[in-house]
């Protein structure tokens, strides 16, 4: 990877932590016990650095895109409510969250710093490109 690629990936990486991180805190806002900083932190360096990590690789083996996406989306969508025992509403916040995070990502990261290579197969011109 050149250092531009590893730039955009550490930060994509940064961005997908912290709407992770939101997503499953407001999921959870309406228990009377939170899950602490350390189940958050471990939870986070699974889902997020070991699924982007996994993802980055496969798709450098040439596996299938089904293969490299799926398997991080399916940690993604499943693991927290198993961890966590979510309930109905919390499964339902949860998911719609997870599933929105990637694109909204892509969607500001192409926008605003031309990168584009979260979700290749979406197409977002930069607002550099949308103005020029």
């Amino acid at each position: 990877m050149s250092d531009a690629e590893t730039l955009h990936f550490i930060g994509f990486m940064l961005a997908s932590a912290v709407a992770f991180l939101a997503v499953l805190k407001l999921a959870l806002l309406t228990r009377p016990v939170q899950p602490g900083p350390f189940q958050l932190t471990c939870l986070a360096a699974v889902v997020v650095v070991l699924g982007m990590s996994f993802a980055k690789l496969a798709a450098n083996a040439g596996l299938a895109w089904s293969v490299y996406y799926g398997v991080p989306a399916a940690v993604t969508l499943l693991l927290p409510p198993l961890i966590f025992r979510m309930r109905g509403r919390e499964v339902g916040f949860y998911g719609c969250g997870a599933f929105l995070m990637s694109p909204v990502i892509h969607l500001v990261f192409a926008l605003l710093l031309g990168w584009k290579e979260y979700l290749p197969f979406w197409t977002v011109p930069s607002l550099r490109e949308l103005l020029s």
